[in-house]
């Protein structure tokens, strides 16, 4: 049996992660709400402590930054007054980033996003946040169709159990293994954590 190969890797495409001079970094959905709410995820401390070392490397190097936010519906999940839209204090937005709400899965669908990396004037983007096979993954698919080379920063991702509607569960591991892959075959480079650009 031959070795798989990524779809990249059969282009001949760059492997190498989004440089910093050429991309901004994206966090996408590090709110409460996966934290100490309704939808704790695997992993999750480990994952936000990865995105708040992502975050402090891109602002000693210059990086632009965008916080994206997901609200919901009044009195639901991440209702846009409760706790649960907050974001989580390690990664929080601090003056000249820019902060960007969304009310879909994907960040570029009705809201500023693209324009606002327009005006940034960085080709490529360093995508992390919550939930890896939801947000994360619409957004650097959707980034892919809007032409941007992107670097999906695994350990800085994470995700839960979901229901496999053939029967039984897959696991948050498996359903994170299956997406990073996923995305790794032609949306995205993926990388293990911020020693990529260290």
């Amino acid at each position: 049996m031959t070795t798989p190969r990524t779809l990249f890797a059969m282009a001949g495409a760059p492997a190498h992660p989004s440089p910093l001079d050429r991309s901004a970094l994206v966090l996408i959905d590090i709110q409460a709400e996966y934290t100490t709410g309704a939808l704790p995820l695997a992993g999750v401390d480990a994952a936000v402590e990865e995105a708040a070392r992502l975050l402090d490397l891109a602002r000693r190097r210059g990086v632009p930054v965008v916080h994206v936010a997901h609200h919901g519906e009044p009195g639901g999940l991440f209702d846009p007054k409760g706790p649960g839209s907050t974001f989580v204090p390690a990664v929080a937005p601090i003056d000249g980033e820019v902060v960007v709400t969304k009310g879909l899965p994907n960040s570029f669908a009705g809201t500023q996003l693209h324009d606002q990396l327009k005006a940034i004037g960085r080709p490529e983007l360093i995508i992390a946040g919550f939930m890896t096979h939801m947000c994360v993954s619409a957004t650097a698919r959707a980034a892919l169709d809007l032409g941007y080379r992107s670097t999906v920063v695994a350990a800085a991702t994470a995700t839960r159990d979901l229901p496999n509607p053939l029967g039984g569960v897959i696991t948050a591991a498996e359903l994170q293994r299956a997406e990073l892959a996923a995305l790794g075959d032609r949306y995205s480079v993926v990388v293990g954590n911020h020693r990529a650009w260290v």
